[in-house]
């Protein structure tokens, strides 16, 4: 039976590394007459491999982010190192969140990926914005769908001023600091423009930093002329015309055009205890999805 690669895995077979085979899906641990051949007979050219991470979900640090450095490091690390791939495959789907976690896991794919001379490739699905475009730069070639949202290169800070609801409720807030700046940007305070002011500072800081990851990874394929770090937004072949993606293309075709018809494909995932399987973090998933959905909303999604 084979399977589309667009299906969703089942849960224990997304903790084990798979192999997409011509003749079906088959676990990588299993061996075809071929595969047992060539380890005893070692002038067979092995068969090529490509490594598939999903990298899915807002990046956040802890429980409610479905993409941080700790989750992902050790699957990472074994997508570049197992069974010698020839390329890894970073599927994404990321509207963004933390620039501090995705700043790490960028990091994290390019030293893997110069460490083990393994070239990387991002096939975008629904968006890759802000935080999730990070994630794409750090891969050598962009390829998007002619539907996929990419780019929002920029940096947002957003909260509530709830100082006025307080008052009418008769609530007092009591806040005593040590260091004038401790209570910055305190919601239940009146905002002050001098807090504003030193919060804009700190952003443009994480904006050029955004803008630095950007040009050093596309170097010369962005166009001179694009106003590309205002925080919009590119779709499909727009972002190509702008530099921020490399082609049209999809992960199966495009790695089977570079690496022939007989590829295999080994599907990597973050495992989930069994806490997390059976509903205890229910409270906190339900906290985290609507966290998530405001996210994609804000791309149309």
């Amino acid at each position: 039976m084979t399977r589309d690669f667009g299906a969703a895995l089942p849960a224990a077979e997304a903790q084990h590394p798979i192999c997409i085979l011509s003749s079906g899906l088959f676990p990588a641990r299993g061996h075809s007459t071929s595969q047992l051949m060539r380890r005893w007979i070692p002038f067979l050219k092995p068969a090529r491999s490509v490594a598939v991470m999903r990298l899915s979900g807002i990046i956040a640090a802890g429980a409610r982010g479905g993409l941080n450095d700790e989750k992902l490091a050790p699957v990472l690390e074994r997508a570049f190192r197992r069974g010698k791939p020839d390329a890894v495959a970073l599927v994404l789907n990321s509207p963004g969140g933390s620039p501090v976690q995705s700043s790490l896991i960028g990091a994290r794919i390019r030293r893997l990926a110069e460490e083990r001379n393994v070239p990387v490739f991002a096939f975008v699905e629904d968006v890759a914005a802000s935080g999730g475009y990070w994630l794409a730069a750090a891969a050598d070639e962009i390829w998007v769908d002619e539907s996929s949202v990419v780019g929002s290169i920029g940096v947002i800070s957003s909260s509530f001023g709830l100082n006025e609801f307080i008052s009418r409720h008769g609530v007092q807030r009591r806040v005593h600091t040590a260091g004038k700046s401790k209570s910055m940007l305190d919601p239940f305070q009146a905002e002050k423009p001098a807090d504003v002011k030193r919060l804009k500072v700190l952003l443009e800081q994480i904006h050029d930093n955004f803008i630095t990851h950007v040009k050093t990874r596309r170097g010369d394929r962005l166009q001179p002329d694009a106003d590309l770090f205002n925080g919009d937004i590119w779709v499909g072949a727009r972002a190509l015309d702008v530099g921020l993606a490399d082609g049209i293309g999809h992960v199966v075709p495009k790695m089977k055009e570079r690496y022939g018809d007989k590829v295999r494909f080994r599907v990597y995932a973050p495992k989930r205890n069994f806490l997390q399987r059976f509903g205890t973090q229910v409270v906190s998933d339900a906290l985290s999805g609507i966290e998530e959905r405001a996210e994609y909303a804000r791309f149309g999604l």
